[in-house]
């Protein structure tokens, strides 16, 4: 597969079997190149400021519109009631998402969905929604699009090839993609796959801002991968079903051909992916512990400066140097809520318990942070240069919102860790009033 490069650039594509196919000079002509429709897709609104302003001209067979009527789908154990089952504010970890067995249970990517926590309301335009996939089959002449926000997927086993109406994206564990609003797509999987979805309603994610860091780093923009033009010209006589996640619940329209019909485009509006091995890490190289808003790769912003509706957070190998100092993570208390999942390895701070394709969610003001085992360790470790997490890529969803977990969280997954508080009990005290 061929990607073009850089984050919210204005690309240019066209499939090469039919060159010339975008528009000289303009948007919409009178008549398209190769008798083709044009159509835009919006991402914000008309009248945004240039830097937020969201849009990709789509040249296609045949135009969107083209569908029967949309039906309620059963949505299994996608939601976003968060008043389903009361609050909990204990430390929570789930053990790693069981993923069905086919051929006696075939699911794709869709009826794979299950929604784990979230907060707010797509028709207010703000909140999100974390969710797990665990899936067994491809999807087949159906594609999705989310009306009410954007997807940023996270692989942890198993490979998706990913069709879009911009073309296709092959994503691996140890990298992310982002699907925007609206835009229809379609996963291939090969094999039992599981991963982690944070949906942001109402904000695009962004690159975050630099500050004294300067011009280069953390995950800089040329590493950014948007998938080239591809189509495709095929009827299904037996229905090709679009599914459209809408106000939180499913519809599904049946039309008779291809939805990636998209010969070219262009615009500044589209998927992409990004290899978490690209994240040049900053870190502290004198003493303590700083904060982990350095590793935040992509942030989804508030009207409020500095607080995020989510960031998508990564802790990946890096050199630890500090001197004097407790080197894990420090005991917290926080005003947002942080979602940890671990793609691979094993999290420094809960080397036991804490799985690959788990989880775990720490509250707003809760308290976490190292286990009795890690604390002891590090208390007493020489300090030297050492390597941290190699082999591992664990991240965070954080929220400035206060998130509910579902009741497939926290009973019907059966997955809840329910002895996880008890990683905390053998803390003893070391106090001792007479040794300054």
């Amino acid at each position: 597969l061929q990607y073009m490069s850089g984050f919210g650039n204005e690309h240019v594509s066209e499939d090469p079997r039919c060159p010339g196919a975008l528009p000289e000079g303009q948007n919409n002509p009178q008549v398209c190149p190769y008798g083709l429709y044009a159509e835009q897709l919006s991402g914000s609104a008309f009248t945004c400021p240039r830097p937020t302003n969201k849009r990709s001209w789509l040249y296609r067979i045949l135009p969107s519109v083209c569908h029967k009527p949309f039906k309620p789908l059963e949505e299994g154990h996608l939601t976003h009631d968060w008043d389903e089952i009361e609050p909990d504010p204990n430390q929570l970890r789930w053990k790693p998402f069981e993923i069905p067995k086919a051929p006696q249970n075939k699911m794709d990517f869709v009826s794979g969905l299950h929604t784990l926590c979230g907060a707010g309301e797509p028709r207010g335009r703000n909140g999100i929604a974390v969710h797990i996939f665990v899936c067994n089959t491809s999807m087949i002449d159906r594609c999705l699009y989310n009306s009410d926000g954007d997807f940023l997927i996270v692989p942890q086993q198993g490979k998706l090839l990913i069709t879009t109406e911009f073309g296709k994206m092959l994503v691996e564990p140890n990298e992310i993609c982002v699907i925007q609003q609206g835009m229809r797509f379609s996963v291939e999987v090969f094999g039992e796959t599981r991963g982690y979805i944070l949906e942001v309603y109402g904000a695009h994610f962004e690159l975050p801002d630099l500050g004294p860091i300067g011009a280069n780093g953390l995950a800089n923009p040329r590493d950014f991968l948007v998938p080239v033009a591809w189509y495709e010209d095929r009827q299904v006589p037996g229905g090709y079903t679009v599914i459209s996640k809408y106000q939180g619940k499913l519809f599904a329209a049946q039309q008779d051909y291809s939805p990636f019909n998209v010969v070219a485009w262009h615009g500044n509006y589209t998927p992409y992916k990004y290899h978490l091995e690209k994240f040049m890490v900053i870190n502290a190289v004198a003493f303590d512990h700083a904060d982990p808003s350095i590793f935040t790769v992509l942030t989804a912003k508030t009207t409020r400066a500095g607080v995020a509706l989510a960031d998508f957070v990564i802790f990946p190998p890096r050199w630890g140097v500090a001197n004097k100092t407790f080197r894990p993570p420090y005991y917290h208390r926080n005003c947002m809520s942080e979602f940890m999942g671990l793609i691979k390895g094993h999290y420094e701070a809960k080397e036991e318990g804490f799985q690959p394709g788990g989880g775990s969610l720490h509250s707003m003001m809760t308290p976490h942070g190292p286990d009795a085992d890690c604390f002891e360790k590090a208390s007493k470790a020489k300090l030297e240069p050492e390597r941290v997490a190699d082999g591992t890529m664990a991240f965070m969803f954080e929220s400035s919102l206060s998130l509910a977990v579902t009741k497939w969280g926290l009973q019907t997954s059966n997955r809840l860790d329910k002895n996880y508080y008890k990683c905390w009990e053998p803390l003893k005290s070391h106090f001792n009033p007479k040794c300054k």
